[in-house]
């Protein structure tokens, strides 16, 4: 038995001939089918890679060519043999083969073409089985293919022609329309993207591309001046059909269809659906496919779509359905862990958990790509919750589409912030709101743990280490903690000490493993799926759960307190690249950083004064949990970085760190550039929140004060329990602040001028300072855990009024204060950047760190015999081969 060596055919023939087996609606004639559209929306994503996007090296030499080559090399083995060349030399120079090389890479990226190829297929799988209708006998011995090459081009214009026929029915009952927002703009620019796009519209001649055209035209005013104003149009075009006689083989012209003029802009909220919403009037038919720019199609699962549009005749419960939900395959995971993780974690969620809440919880909505709708139902109701309007979702397993995820933390990271945020809009919604109220009992909370619920949930898991520590706190700090450990009805209450530790399951990420696991098992067994969960627990995907845990946790609670949701780009390219460690700062200093140090320090203090449950096991399982939490929040972004422990990484971030934290802001640099605009852009959410908002932020950063309130009288000098203690402390603070703003008044005004002088002041500053830190050491009460506790009482501080200041900004701006808060929390930001950097560069001291980094985070592709060692370091041996000869 012939079976392919290839991984991807082997799952696409098995998945096909399963799918055989299942129930699904009888198929009629390609004449009597529902007809149907497909759009895709489309930015400024890659359409074709180019020549020189395929051999530009990143920062590590490593180019997409090489890269494809190395994770396909079955299929660029059998891409030379396809060419007739043995090796990839005989390429260069044959303008037909590197153009066949851009469309071999492009099919393996996330690129519009690998897209638009395969949702043709569907025009391709109705041709040929609209020729199964139709064909006479002695045409079906033929074949399809061998009477579409021996009609003539007469032919085939010719009505008669069984070829033409097939051609017209599937015109009729296929429609695909790609929004290309910035078409337009991109043609007037002679961008590389409006030819390819064009590119594809010749290649395939059915394809319609929709576009928002500006236009400046002249209008007249009242006092007959002429005044230029912007008119927007909603266009349709086609490509040109090449004529018999033309000279240019490449022929790209467009032709427009129609062109409606729109009241106004057409951009009113987020880009991406009212890119969607603009050409829907352009599609037809009774059924619409939403199709994203990173999704991909099979010929095979192509022919199961009249089986699928069935589905809108039969009832599914007490009616027929207006949302049809299809499988997804994810194609992306096959390299990293990270990529891996994420496959398992979206392929659960696509199967098992939509078919779920599909049936029998009947709470499955929209979810989005590439869910078919009923058009007319949706047309003629308008709105986005079909559910609400007294529509039916389904679920249906037999056939799928190919979609491609993020494969790097930050990708990740950023499509679950996304994720967060949409849900904390829905939290707030008039929609979950009426949903909650027209729904039965058992309804209502199915819809409510399978939405919103599970991040509120998600948010409480978090809370309740905050409200555990501080409270905690409040008992070491207040004594009343050794008085309750003398308590005898207290001393062993076992039940509660369970019911804290076995919290640590759900913080560890264990949970969030179970339906992967449910879904392997269903797919491939339970031996395979607990495989896989070891294997992947080896691959530290606890952490990567954990860490994940914290996003969703912050995101949500952001969105809550002052909304502020928005679409945020993920990228579409390949990720086996560094990251810098500023960029890594940027991306999770807010939602993991600030809040991994505060739990560090809650830890500290409680290790430090902290006396029950010492011997207990409760104890053990509560703090290692929480442990783990804060390693995995402060150090997972540089563990699931490929290149992170290298020692030439760690001094090019620093460099590139200390260059970004010093340079300063103001208009036209970007957040990327420079410290101070990117902590201004980072506030951007408080200038749009409300009152209420602003209220809690205060109230949540008040919580760092009671840091100092608490351990000042904790220190060996201060044996009075006085509230002048605590107003001391004040003073001190007070006092720094002001040595502070002395240092940056000086450095405006003498460090041009006067350098000398402004070196003078900043040594006599240090001298002194570090004269009375001396002195209070000697003293003979003040020890080292004293100095410890000041500046564990004393730090905290500081952050809390820097939040504060935040949120109370525009009031800050008028006072001339603003410069000195800026100038605090750089302070602050050098420090926690500093504390996060130390450990990630000793480490790089150890070339078995690195090793074991890169072993884990590519396990997948060591497994199939990848070289990924020389995807990460193959393009610097290329650089130095040179050098050395």
């Amino acid at each position: 038995m012939d079976v392919p060596s290839n991984l991807e055919a082997r799952r696409r023939l098995s998945f096909f001939a399963n799918s055989l087996f299942m129930d699904m609606p009888v198929a009629p004639k390609v004449r009597n089918m529902i007809s149907f559209s497909v759009l895709t929306p489309y930015y400024n994503e890659d359409v074709l890679f180019s020549k020189d996007a395929l051999d530009k090296p990143n920062e590590d030499g490593v180019s997409i060519r090489f890269y494809l080559q190395k994770i396909f090399p079955d299929e660029w083995n059998n891409f030379l043999e396809r060419l007739g060349h043995s090796n990839e030399e005989e390429l260069i120079g044959d303008p037909d083969s590197e153009d066949k090389l851009r469309h071999w890479a492009s099919y393996r990226g996330q690129t519009l073409t690998k897209t638009v190829r395969g949702m043709m297929y569907y025009r391709e799988a109705l041709e040929l089985q609209a020729f199964l209708d139709n064909a006479k006998d002695d045409e079906l011995v033929k074949g399809y293919k061998q009477a579409a090459d021996s009609n003539t081009e007469e032919h085939l214009r010719n009505e008669r022609s069984i070829v033409a026929q097939c051609q017209a029915v599937a015109d009729m009952k296929f429609t695909y329309v790609v929004s290309c927002q910035q078409y337009g703009i991109q043609k007037r620019s002679n961008d590389a993207r409006a030819h390819d796009i064009l590119r594809l519209m010749t290649t395939y001649p059915s394809l319609r591309v929709s576009y928002i055209d500006e236009v400046e035209e002249p209008r007249y005013a009242e006092t007959e001046k002429v005044r230029d104003n912007v008119s927007y149009y909603s266009v349709l075009v086609k490509a040109v059909p090449k004529s018999a006689d033309a000279s240019d083989r490449d022929q790209n012209l467009d032709q427009v269809i129609y062109r409606i003029k729109l009241p106004g802009h057409a951009i009113l909220g987020e880009g991406k659906p009212e890119n969607q919403n603009h050409a829907i009037i352009f599609t037809r038919g009774e059924g619409l496919q939403t199709i994203d720019m990173n999704q991909d199609n099979y010929m095979e699962e192509a022919f199961k779509m009249r089986n699928l549009l069935q589905e809108f005749l039969v009832k599914h419960g007490v009616r027929t359905p207006t949302i049809l939900g299809l499988r997804e395959h994810i194609f992306t995971g096959s390299v990293s862990s990270l990529a891996w993780f994420m496959s398992n974690q979206e392929t659960s969620f696509v199967t098992i958990g939509q078919r779920l809440l599909a049936n029998p919880l009947k709470v499955r909505f929209h979810y989005g790509h590439p869910d078919v709708f009923d058009r007319l139902f949706h047309l003629t109701r308008g709105g986005f919750n079909s559910t609400l309007r007294g529509g039916n979702v389904t679920h249906h397993e037999y056939i799928q589409v190919g979609k491609g995820r993020d494969v790097g933390l930050n990708q990740i990271s950023l499509f679950e912030a996304k994720i967060a945020n949409g849900n904390g809009e829905q939290t707030m919604s008039r929609d979950i709101y009426r949903l909650g109220h027209r729904f039965d009992f058992f309804r209502m909370l199915s819809c409510y743990f399978t939405t919103v619920g599970f991040y509120f949930n998600t948010l409480l898991t978090v809370l309740i280490v905050y409200v555990f520590l501080y409270g905690r706190l409040y008992l070491v700090l207040s004594g009343l903690e050794r008085k309750l450990t003398t308590n005898k009805a207290i001393m062993k209450n076992n039940p509660l000490q369970v019911a804290l530790a076995s919290q640590s399951f759900v913080q560890i990420g264990f949970l969030m493993a179970l339906p992967m696991i449910m879904e392997i098992g269903l797919e491939r067994g339970f031996r395979s799926a607990f495989t896989d969960f070891v294997l992947m627990q080896l691959q530290l995907a606890s952490v990567f759960f954990t860490f994940s845990l914290g996003t969703k946790t912050h995101y949500y609670g952001r969105t809550l307190l002052h909304g502020g949701a928005q679409y945020r780009p993920t990228g579409r390219g390949f990720v086996v690249f560094h990251a810098k460690f500023a960029e890594n700062y940027r991306l999770y200093s807010r939602s993991h950083f600030v809040k991994g140090v505060e739990l560090l320090i809650l830890l500290v203090v409680y290790e430090i004064f902290g006396e029950s449950y010492r011997s207990s096991l409760a104890f053990v399982l509560i703090t290692i949990s929480m442990w783990f939490m804060v390693g995995t929040w402060l150090f997972a972004p540089f563990l699931f970085n490929p290149s992170g422990f290298e020692w030439q990484k760690i001094v090019d971030d620093w460099t590139d760190w200390s260059k970004w934290i010093s340079n300063r802001g103001g208009i036209g640099v970007s957040a990327d550039k420079s410290w101070e605009s990117w902590w201004e852009k980072d506030q951007e959410h408080l200038l749009s929140s409300g009152i209420r908002g602003i209220i809690m932020e205060i109230l949540l950063a008040s919580r760092f004060f009671i840091y100092q309130f608490g351990l000042v009288y904790h220190l060996s000098i201060t044996n009075s329990k006085s509230f002048l203690v605590y107003g001391i402390s004040w003073l001190v603070i007070f006092a720094g602040l002001i040595v502070m703003k002395g240092v940056s008044y000086c450095k405006r005004s003498l460090s041009n001028n006067y350098q000398l002088a402004f070196r003078l002041i900043k040594g006599l500053i240090f001298i002194t300072f570090l004269s009375i830190l001396i002195t209070i050491i000697a003293q003979p009460h003040m020890t080292v855990k004293d100095v410890i506790v000041c500046i564990l009482a004393l730090m905290p501080t500081g952050w809390g009024m820097i939040l504060i200041a935040q949120a109370l900004r525009p009031y800050l701006r008028r006072t001339g204060f603003w410069s000195s808060v800026r100038t605090l929390a750089q302070y602050y930001e050098m420090i926690m950047g500093l504390l996060l950097f130390t450990p990630v560069a000793f480490l790089a001291w150890f070339p078995f760190v690195s090793e074991f980094q890169t072993r884990m985070l590519f396990n997948q592709a060591f497994s199939r015999g990848l070289q990924i060692s020389r995807i990460l370091g193959g393009g610097q041996k290329k650089d130095k081969s040179p050098r050395n000869k």
